[in-house]
Protein backbone atom coordinates (compact mmCIF):
# COMPACT_ATOMS: atom_id res chain seq x y z
CA UNK A 1 0.00 0.00 0.00
CA UNK A 2 1.33 3.76 -0.67
CA UNK A 3 -0.40 6.80 0.76
CA UNK A 4 0.56 10.60 1.07
CA UNK A 5 0.89 12.48 4.15
CA UNK A 6 0.40 16.20 4.39
CA UNK A 7 2.85 16.10 6.66
CA UNK A 8 5.76 14.88 4.59
CA UNK A 9 6.00 11.29 5.52
CA UNK A 10 8.14 9.71 2.87
CA UNK A 11 8.17 6.29 1.79
CA UNK A 12 11.42 4.57 2.51
CA UNK A 13 13.04 1.12 1.32
CA UNK A 14 13.74 -1.00 4.12
CA UNK A 15 17.53 -2.82 3.38
CA UNK A 16 18.47 -6.04 5.29
CA UNK A 17 19.92 -5.90 8.79
CA UNK A 18 18.64 -2.06 8.42
CA UNK A 19 17.90 -2.26 12.39
CA UNK A 20 20.92 -4.57 13.65
CA UNK A 21 22.90 -2.22 14.81
CA UNK A 22 23.95 -3.11 18.58
CA UNK A 23 23.39 1.21 20.08
CA UNK A 24 26.09 2.03 22.29
CA UNK A 25 25.90 4.22 25.76
CA UNK A 26 25.63 7.73 24.38
CA UNK A 27 26.14 8.83 28.16
CA UNK A 28 27.86 7.76 31.27
CA UNK A 29 24.34 7.54 33.02
CA UNK A 30 22.91 4.78 30.73
CA UNK A 31 23.45 1.20 31.50
CA UNK A 32 21.58 -2.09 30.04
CA UNK A 33 20.13 -4.72 32.45
CA UNK A 34 18.31 -7.97 30.91
CA UNK A 35 14.59 -8.20 32.45
CA UNK A 36 11.99 -10.41 31.86
CA UNK A 37 8.36 -9.62 31.34
CA UNK A 38 7.20 -11.10 34.35
CA UNK A 39 9.64 -8.74 36.32
CA UNK A 40 7.68 -5.52 34.65
CA UNK A 41 4.92 -3.72 37.08
CA UNK A 42 1.66 -5.40 35.93
CA UNK A 43 -1.32 -4.28 39.02
CA UNK A 44 -3.34 -2.42 37.26
CA UNK A 45 -5.13 -0.25 39.21
CA UNK A 46 -7.41 2.08 37.80
CA UNK A 47 -9.25 5.45 39.06
CA UNK A 48 -12.29 7.14 37.60
CA UNK A 49 -15.66 5.78 36.74
CA UNK A 50 -16.99 2.82 34.65
CA UNK A 51 -19.68 4.90 33.77
CA UNK A 52 -18.46 7.89 32.50
CA UNK A 53 -18.41 9.35 28.85
CA UNK A 54 -15.47 11.84 29.45
CA UNK A 55 -12.42 9.07 29.33
CA UNK A 56 -9.63 10.50 26.84
CA UNK A 57 -11.35 8.12 24.31
CA UNK A 58 -14.47 9.81 24.38
CA UNK A 59 -16.72 9.02 20.71
CA UNK A 60 -17.74 12.94 20.83
CA UNK A 61 -15.89 15.57 23.17
CA UNK A 62 -17.69 16.51 26.40
CA UNK A 63 -17.45 19.97 28.17
CA UNK A 64 -17.44 20.00 31.58
CA UNK A 65 -16.40 23.32 34.00
CA UNK A 66 -15.94 24.95 31.08
CA UNK A 67 -13.05 22.46 30.19
CA UNK A 68 -13.47 20.26 27.25
CA UNK A 69 -12.23 16.81 28.11
CA UNK A 70 -10.93 15.59 24.44
CA UNK A 71 -7.17 16.06 23.76
CA UNK A 72 -6.77 17.24 20.21
CA UNK A 73 -4.33 15.18 18.35
CA UNK A 74 -0.89 16.19 17.90
CA UNK A 75 2.22 15.34 16.18
CA UNK A 76 5.69 15.18 18.15
CA UNK A 77 8.86 16.42 15.87
CA UNK A 78 11.75 13.37 16.56
CA UNK A 79 14.38 15.23 18.56
CA UNK A 80 17.45 15.76 16.38
CA UNK A 81 19.73 15.98 19.41
CA UNK A 82 19.92 12.33 20.56
CA UNK A 83 22.33 13.16 23.93
CA UNK A 84 19.66 15.08 25.44
CA UNK A 85 16.74 12.59 24.43
CA UNK A 86 18.53 10.07 26.05
CA UNK A 87 20.63 11.92 29.01
CA UNK A 88 19.79 10.38 32.41
CA UNK A 89 18.14 7.31 31.18
CA UNK A 90 18.70 3.91 32.11
CA UNK A 91 18.14 0.96 29.40
CA UNK A 92 16.24 -2.34 29.93
CA UNK A 93 16.29 -5.56 27.57
CA UNK A 94 13.57 -7.95 26.96
CA UNK A 95 12.46 -9.90 23.83
CA UNK A 96 15.27 -8.64 21.87
CA UNK A 97 14.56 -5.01 22.62
CA UNK A 98 15.77 -2.24 24.26
CA UNK A 99 13.69 0.21 26.63
CA UNK A 100 14.08 3.20 29.19
CA UNK A 101 13.27 2.00 32.64
CA UNK A 102 10.54 3.69 33.50
CA UNK A 103 11.32 4.66 37.25
CA UNK A 104 13.57 6.15 36.52
CA UNK A 105 11.62 8.40 33.89
CA UNK A 106 9.10 8.95 36.76
CA UNK A 107 11.47 10.01 39.31
CA UNK A 108 13.05 12.63 36.88
CA UNK A 109 9.66 13.85 35.53
CA UNK A 110 8.05 13.89 39.28
CA UNK A 111 10.66 17.23 39.56
CA UNK A 112 10.36 18.69 36.22
CA UNK A 113 6.92 18.00 34.91
CA UNK A 114 4.54 20.22 36.63
CA UNK A 115 4.60 22.46 34.09
CA UNK A 116 3.24 19.93 31.28
CA UNK A 117 0.66 17.12 32.05
CA UNK A 118 2.53 16.12 35.39
CA UNK A 119 1.29 12.71 34.61
CA UNK A 120 3.37 11.09 37.55
CA UNK A 121 2.57 13.45 40.19
CA UNK A 122 -0.93 13.15 39.44
CA UNK A 123 -1.20 9.48 39.40
CA UNK A 124 1.09 9.34 42.97
CA UNK A 125 -1.32 11.36 44.49
CA UNK A 126 -4.11 9.18 43.30
CA UNK A 127 -2.28 5.83 44.15
CA UNK A 128 -3.60 4.95 40.56
CA UNK A 129 -1.55 4.13 37.47
CA UNK A 130 -4.76 4.69 35.45
CA UNK A 131 -6.86 8.18 36.04
CA UNK A 132 -9.79 8.64 33.33
CA UNK A 133 -9.10 11.64 31.25
CA UNK A 134 -5.99 12.29 32.59
CA UNK A 135 -3.24 9.68 32.54
CA UNK A 136 -4.06 6.26 30.80
CA UNK A 137 -0.68 3.68 32.18
CA UNK A 138 1.17 4.40 29.09
CA UNK A 139 4.47 5.01 31.53
CA UNK A 140 4.18 1.10 32.11
CA UNK A 141 4.73 -1.98 30.10
CA UNK A 142 1.98 -4.22 29.94
CA UNK A 143 2.21 -7.62 30.34
CA UNK A 144 0.21 -8.60 27.43
CA UNK A 145 2.83 -6.76 24.66
CA UNK A 146 5.18 -8.97 25.52
CA UNK A 147 2.50 -11.91 24.88
CA UNK A 148 1.99 -10.38 21.18
CA UNK A 149 5.76 -10.25 20.65
CA UNK A 150 6.16 -13.83 21.04
CA UNK A 151 3.34 -14.87 19.05
CA UNK A 152 4.49 -12.65 16.27
CA UNK A 153 7.99 -14.27 17.05
CA UNK A 154 6.44 -17.42 17.12
CA UNK A 155 4.39 -17.29 13.68
CA UNK A 156 6.33 -14.90 11.78
CA UNK A 157 4.07 -12.37 11.05
CA UNK A 158 4.81 -10.63 8.09
CA UNK A 159 5.32 -6.83 8.54
CA UNK A 160 7.52 -6.20 5.67
CA UNK A 161 6.48 -3.22 3.37
CA UNK A 162 3.18 -3.00 5.90
CA UNK A 163 1.52 0.64 6.93
CA UNK A 164 1.58 -0.09 11.10
CA UNK A 165 -0.44 1.69 14.00
CA UNK A 166 0.81 1.26 17.52
CA UNK A 167 -2.57 2.54 19.13
CA UNK A 168 -2.15 3.34 22.64
CA UNK A 169 0.97 2.91 21.99
CA UNK A 170 3.04 3.46 25.61
CA UNK A 171 6.47 2.25 25.43
CA UNK A 172 5.91 1.48 21.60
CA UNK A 173 7.19 -1.82 21.59
CA UNK A 174 4.90 -3.12 19.48
CA UNK A 175 5.43 -0.63 16.85
CA UNK A 176 9.19 -0.93 17.27
CA UNK A 177 9.17 -4.77 16.73
CA UNK A 178 7.23 -3.72 13.42
CA UNK A 179 9.30 -1.31 12.52
CA UNK A 180 12.21 -4.18 13.21
CA UNK A 181 11.03 -6.46 10.56
CA UNK A 182 10.85 -4.23 7.88
CA UNK A 183 7.46 -2.65 8.35
CA UNK A 184 7.29 0.52 5.32
CA UNK A 185 6.04 2.79 7.90
CA UNK A 186 4.97 2.60 11.62
CA UNK A 187 2.69 5.37 13.54
CA UNK A 188 2.82 5.72 17.46
CA UNK A 189 -0.38 6.95 18.98
CA UNK A 190 -0.95 7.35 23.04
CA UNK A 191 -3.14 9.78 24.62
CA UNK A 192 -0.50 11.19 26.36
CA UNK A 193 2.28 13.30 25.15
CA UNK A 194 4.94 12.92 27.95
CA UNK A 195 4.41 9.52 27.79
CA UNK A 196 5.34 10.06 23.60
CA UNK A 197 8.28 12.21 24.36
CA UNK A 198 9.68 11.18 26.81
CA UNK A 199 8.91 6.72 26.43
CA UNK A 200 7.96 5.85 23.20
CA UNK A 201 10.21 8.39 21.10
CA UNK A 202 13.36 7.28 23.34
CA UNK A 203 12.50 3.92 23.36
CA UNK A 204 12.13 3.88 18.74
CA UNK A 205 15.52 5.47 19.12
CA UNK A 206 17.59 2.92 21.22
CA UNK A 207 16.29 0.01 18.51
CA UNK A 208 16.91 1.65 15.79
CA UNK A 209 20.74 2.07 13.43
CA UNK A 210 22.57 5.20 13.80
CA UNK A 211 24.66 5.76 11.00
CA UNK A 212 23.01 8.88 10.21
CA UNK A 213 24.39 10.82 13.67
CA UNK A 214 27.13 13.08 13.70
CA UNK A 215 28.92 13.71 16.89
CA UNK A 216 30.38 17.82 17.50
CA UNK A 217 31.87 19.08 20.48
CA UNK A 218 29.98 21.75 22.37
CA UNK A 219 31.17 25.27 22.55
CA UNK A 220 30.80 25.92 26.14
CA UNK A 221 33.40 25.45 28.10
CA UNK A 222 32.57 22.43 29.77
CA UNK A 223 33.16 20.52 26.21
CA UNK A 224 30.49 18.39 26.03
CA UNK A 225 30.00 16.17 23.18
CA UNK A 226 26.16 16.36 21.61
CA UNK A 227 24.97 13.76 18.68
CA UNK A 228 22.63 15.09 16.38
CA UNK A 229 21.00 12.89 14.23
CA UNK A 230 19.07 13.32 11.30
CA UNK A 231 15.50 11.82 11.53
CA UNK A 232 15.04 12.02 7.86
CA UNK A 233 17.48 9.09 6.88
CA UNK A 234 17.35 5.73 8.26
CA UNK A 235 14.88 3.87 10.00
CA UNK A 236 13.13 7.11 11.85
CA UNK A 237 11.81 8.51 8.26
CA UNK A 238 9.93 5.49 8.39
CA UNK A 239 7.92 7.24 11.60
CA UNK A 240 5.51 9.25 13.45
CA UNK A 241 4.21 10.16 16.98
CA UNK A 242 0.94 11.12 18.09
CA UNK A 243 -0.77 12.18 21.25
CA UNK A 244 -4.37 12.99 21.90
CA UNK A 245 -7.99 10.99 22.26
CA UNK A 246 -8.53 8.55 19.85
CA UNK A 247 -11.62 10.68 17.97
CA UNK A 248 -8.86 13.62 17.03
CA UNK A 249 -6.63 11.29 16.20
CA UNK A 250 -9.41 9.57 13.56
CA UNK A 251 -10.29 12.71 12.11
CA UNK A 252 -6.36 14.11 11.54
CA UNK A 253 -5.90 10.62 9.59
CA UNK A 254 -9.08 11.65 7.70
CA UNK A 255 -8.09 14.63 6.67
CA UNK A 256 -4.94 13.46 5.02
CA UNK A 257 -4.94 13.53 1.28
CA UNK A 258 -5.35 10.63 0.67
CA UNK A 259 -6.77 9.93 3.99
CA UNK A 260 -4.92 7.59 6.02
CA UNK A 261 -5.46 3.09 5.87
CA UNK A 262 -3.09 1.50 7.81
CA UNK A 263 -2.64 -2.85 6.75
CA UNK A 264 -2.16 -3.73 10.52
CA UNK A 265 -3.44 -1.79 13.61
CA UNK A 266 -2.04 -3.08 17.17
CA UNK A 267 -3.06 -2.59 20.37
CA UNK A 268 -2.30 -3.93 23.69
CA UNK A 269 -4.62 -3.81 26.76
CA UNK A 270 -6.73 -0.85 25.37
CA UNK A 271 -10.03 -2.88 26.27
CA UNK A 272 -10.16 -2.23 29.91
CA UNK A 273 -12.97 0.02 29.93
CA UNK A 274 -16.25 -0.56 28.14
CA UNK A 275 -16.54 3.86 27.64
CA UNK A 276 -14.32 3.79 25.22
CA UNK A 277 -15.17 0.45 23.13
CA UNK A 278 -17.15 3.20 20.35
CA UNK A 279 -14.23 5.09 20.31
CA UNK A 280 -11.97 2.43 19.66
CA UNK A 281 -14.31 0.86 17.00
CA UNK A 282 -14.05 4.32 15.83
CA UNK A 283 -10.64 3.95 14.98
CA UNK A 284 -10.70 0.71 13.89
CA UNK A 285 -13.25 0.92 11.27
CA UNK A 286 -11.99 4.25 9.99
CA UNK A 287 -8.57 3.35 9.86
CA UNK A 288 -8.37 -0.61 8.92
CA UNK A 289 -7.67 -0.88 5.10
CA UNK A 290 -9.68 -3.00 3.71
CA UNK A 291 -8.19 -6.58 3.51
CA UNK A 292 -5.99 -4.78 7.11
CA UNK A 293 -5.41 -7.30 9.83
CA UNK A 294 -6.00 -5.99 13.56
CA UNK A 295 -4.18 -7.98 16.26
CA UNK A 296 -5.09 -7.03 19.87
CA UNK A 297 -4.22 -8.01 23.82
CA UNK A 298 -6.03 -8.19 26.76
CA UNK A 299 -6.29 -9.76 30.33
CA UNK A 300 -10.12 -12.05 29.86
CA UNK A 301 -10.94 -9.13 32.35
CA UNK A 302 -10.20 -5.91 33.97
CA UNK A 303 -11.38 -6.02 37.97
CA UNK A 304 -12.25 -2.13 38.64
CA UNK A 305 -13.60 -0.54 35.01
CA UNK A 306 -15.31 -4.08 33.98
CA UNK A 307 -13.95 -3.80 30.46
CA UNK A 308 -12.26 -7.19 29.15
CA UNK A 309 -12.45 -10.14 26.10
CA UNK A 310 -15.92 -10.92 26.87
CA UNK A 311 -17.12 -7.69 26.75
CA UNK A 312 -15.02 -6.07 23.83
CA UNK A 313 -16.24 -9.77 21.75
CA UNK A 314 -19.67 -8.77 22.43
CA UNK A 315 -19.66 -5.93 21.59
CA UNK A 316 -18.10 -6.01 18.01
CA UNK A 317 -20.81 -8.59 17.59
CA UNK A 318 -23.24 -6.38 17.79
CA UNK A 319 -21.64 -3.82 15.71
CA UNK A 320 -21.39 -6.70 12.73
CA UNK A 321 -18.56 -5.01 10.77
CA UNK A 322 -15.50 -7.14 11.90
CA UNK A 323 -14.67 -10.77 11.93
CA UNK A 324 -13.10 -11.54 15.67
CA UNK A 325 -11.00 -14.28 16.50
CA UNK A 326 -9.29 -16.01 19.48
CA UNK A 327 -5.15 -16.44 18.57
CA UNK A 328 -3.98 -17.98 21.73
CA UNK A 329 -4.88 -17.90 25.60
CA UNK A 330 -2.39 -17.61 28.15
CA UNK A 331 -3.20 -19.23 31.68
CA UNK A 332 -0.28 -18.34 33.65
CA UNK A 333 -1.13 -15.62 36.06
CA UNK A 334 -4.19 -13.37 35.06
CA UNK A 335 -5.91 -14.84 31.77
CA UNK A 336 -4.47 -13.09 28.48
CA UNK A 337 -6.05 -13.37 25.39
CA UNK A 338 -4.96 -12.04 21.57
CA UNK A 339 -7.30 -11.68 19.17
CA UNK A 340 -7.73 -11.23 15.18
CA UNK A 341 -9.98 -8.89 13.93
CA UNK A 342 -10.57 -8.12 10.11
CA UNK A 343 -13.44 -6.40 8.09
CA UNK A 344 -16.91 -8.51 7.33
CA UNK A 345 -16.60 -9.66 3.72
CA UNK A 346 -19.76 -9.09 1.74
CA UNK A 347 -21.38 -12.18 0.65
Amino acid sequence: MSFQFNFKIEDTVSSPGECEVNLSKPTSTMEDKDVQPEDLNDSKQIQGSENSDSGHHCSSCVTTDAMSSCKPAIEHPIPTDLSSVLENKILESSSGLQFVNVSVVEMTLSNSDVRKEDIVNKSIKSHSDLISGVYEGGMKIWECTFDLIRYFESEEVDFENKSVLDLGCGAGLLGIFSLKHKAKVVHFQDYNSTVIEEITIPNTLVNCDFDNVTENMDSEPTGKRTKTLDAEQGMLSKCHFFSGEWSSFTQLMKNQVPPIKYDIILTSETIYNTSYYNALHEVLQNLLADDGIIYLASKSHYFGVGGGVHLFENFIKEKKLFNIHSLKMNNDGLQRILLRLDFKRSP
